[in-house]
């Protein structure tokens, strides 16, 4: 990998973990708790403004999982799972869009002269539904960075868009679950909501997930990585 490639990923983690450090100030926190209540103030219109702000989160790289959590805290677990599901579903496919259309050129370029970059590229393309699935399910991948991360790749905005749909509903129904238990606004801002028993039961299936997913990616990308060597080798003119 290059200098100035390695300088942007570097550029970019910087950014992200400033981005993750910031938002756990707690004046930042108070900001957040501000909005929560003039969502709260705003009665039938608070769960669109849920939606909303959550778009806006996914976009910026801000967590959203505070508002699933509010969102479950001030309208109960069906509407504000709706609310918050519908949010995050938007943002999503936003951030995925941005990434694709100021990104994606850049990184075919890249992995064009690199042919393991090109299999793992070529195998979340290939099996992108699966693969953006289970990503969803998995806790340990950063919601707003893979986002943007999987624009760069093949997969299609549709498999990207229904494995995402599907994907956050175990987790988005926990979360808001967790914010209907809640005790105060102030603890939902914060954060620093009880898990429980069932957030360590979803920990260890996000886990396994992650494990399959990684294993899954790794299969098809040496499966196309060795197609794309054997149709090299076709393709050579035969030696006199």
């Amino acid at each position: 990998m290059r200098l100035k490639s390695i300088l942007v990923l570097l550029l970019v983690g910087l950014v992200a973990g400033i981005i993750i450090w910031g938002v756990s100030l707690p004046s930042v926190r108070q900001h957040m708790l501000t909005v929560l209540q003039w969502i709260q103030e705003l009665g039938p219109w608070g769960p669109f403004f849920v939606t909303l702000f959550y778009i806006a989160a996914c976009v910026f790289l801000l967590p959203g999982s505070v508002l699933t959590l509010a969102a479950g805290f001030l309208f109960g677990v069906p509407i504000g799972f709706l609310s918050a599901w519908l949010g995050a579903t938007l943002g999503a496919c936003a951030a995925f869009l941005v990434g694709r259309t100021f990104g994606r050129a850049w990184i075919a370029a890249k992995v064009a002269g690199n042919p393991k970059f090109a299999a793992v590229d070529e195998a979340v393309g290939r099996e992108g539904f699966k693969i953006v699935f289970l990503l969803r399910l998995s806790p340990v991948f950063p919601f707003n960075i893979l986002n943007y991360a999987l624009g760069l790749t093949k997969v299609s905005f549709r498999n990207y868009a229904l494995a995402s749909f599907l994907g956050m509903i175990p987790g988005g129904l926990m979360y808001v679950y967790f914010g209907s238990a809640a005790r105060s606004l102030a603890e939902v801002a914060s954060g620093s909501v009880e898990a429980g028993r069932t957030g360590q039961v979803y920990y260890w299936v996000g886990l396994v997930a992650t494990i399959v997913v990684v294993t899954f990616i790794t299969r098809v990308a040496r499966k196309s990585l060795k197609e794309a060597q054997q149709e090299t080798a076709g393709e050579q003119p035969e030696q006199a």
